[in-house]
């Protein structure tokens, strides 16, 4: 793809964690300026206003994507934006339009080949996943330490000439408790899907990117830019993909195949 654009119909971006250090903010803007869209749909944690909060940390690359994201809405992209957890002050503006994007609490967007698809940032299924405080914090703790490891990898990997690999989420799959919290997330999303009778769920949040489509609905979740650096994209055909891309075109050819990639309804 390097030295052309990709057009979609619709690509969903969450957890991006601006002014958080852990931020993959140079391979978000490779993204965006290689890719256009006709709906650009921010699912929460755009900027870490907790992260803010404990030290502020704003490099010229992540104001350089927050000009990128509006600079879509100039271009006449419909640029839609849920906050999440991290940016919850934003919910209260719900209805309001900044330069363009609109801000809404949550959205309901007409997919082309799966229908109504309810987008919101994912934090209200938090209760499925059943932490209390102490989970809660020591939870907190091993993802900084996951975040640590995965700093140090890849500026490992670097040195020797090796492209981006997301250790911190090799080493969450290999957690079964881990695995578990993510699956009883999933459940719960696509509950909440067929409870409002819509025929799927995008959301962010847990960091962990996939696809489901089951019993009629579909659970999308596009990721984060902090561990996978993924999206979630539909073609103009319909087809709805997960994308990896970190810093090697050749990385992402390797990995597409291994991402789930449903391209119709079920009959």
């Amino acid at each position: 793809m390097q030295g052309t654009t990709q057009h979609y119909r619709a690509i969903w971006l969450s957890d991006i964690h601006l002014g958080y250090r852990d931020c993959k903010a140079e391979f978000l803007l490779d993204f965006l300026a290689k890719t256009t869209c006709d709906n650009l749909f921010l699912v929460g944690d755009v900027v870490d206003l907790w992260a803010m909060k404990r030290q502020l940390f704003w490099p010229s690359s992540h104001q350089q994507v927050l000009d990128a994201l509006l600079e879509k809405s100039r271009q006449g992209c419909n640029v839609i934006y849920v906050p999440g957890n991290h940016d919850e002050s934003m919910r209260s503006y719900h209805g309001s339009v900044f330069q363009g994007v609109e801000c809404h609490r949550e959205y309901t967007y007409e997919s082309l080949a799966y229908g109504k698809l309810l987008m919101l940032h994912g934090d209200e299924f938090d209760g499925a996943v059943k932490c209390g405080r102490l989970h809660h914090w020591v939870g907190d703790k091993g993802y900084d330490l996951l975040l640590f490891i995965n700093r140090w990898v890849n500026r490992g990997r670097a040195w020797f000439g090796f492209s981006y690999w997301s250790a911190a989420a090799y080493l969450k799959k290999k957690v079964k408790k881990a695995e578990a919290a993510i699956k009883r997330f999933e459940d719960a999303a696509i509950r909440e899907a067929k409870r409002r009778g819509v025929d799927g769920v995008v959301c962010g949040h847990i960091h962990s990117a996939n696809m489901r489509y089951e019993d009629g609905t579909l659970y999308l979740n596009d990721g984060d830019w902090v561990e996978s650096c993924t999206a979630a994209v539909e073609h103009v055909s319909g087809e709805i993909e997960l994308l990896h891309w970190s810093n090697t075109q050749k990385q992402i050819d390797q990995l597409r195949p291994e991402l789930t990639v449903v391209t119709g309804r079920a009959a």
